[in-house]
């Protein structure tokens, strides 16, 4: 597809790495995160949708949204906005209407 890896975090204490694959510019582009998770030999097929990925400024206030727009469309706030375990970066989790598992992910300075 000629996509190009962008970056890479490996997270041996919670046993994951993570790869950021796309074509170019992050900020101009869209970006696809790719998990392997240490110890898993074998995935079913079908079964390996965990959730997308959005970046955004501020996902305390995009929790905020959601949950004050949960009465009219639906949704919830799953995980309040905080630092990945591990980490700094700040991500908060909310469902859509459907239950689709939607990652916010605060977006650096």
């Amino acid at each position: 597809m000629g996509m190009t890896i962008l970056r890479k975090t490996d997270r041996p204490e919670q046993k994951y790495t993570l790869a950021f694959v796309g074509y170019g510019d992050e900020s101009r582009g869209a970006v696809l995160e790719l998990t392997y998770n240490y110890g898993v030999d074998k995935y079913e097929i079908g079964g390996g949708y965990g959730h997308v990925a959005i970046e955004v400024d501020d996902a305390a206030a995009t929790c905020e949204t959601v949950r004050s727009s949960v009465g009219k469309y639906g949704g919830a706030v799953t995980r309040e906005a905080g630092p990945v375990k591990g980490g700094t970066t700040v991500i908060a989790f909310i469902e859509d209407p459907d239950g689709y598992k939607i990652e916010l992910i605060e977006r650096n300075g």
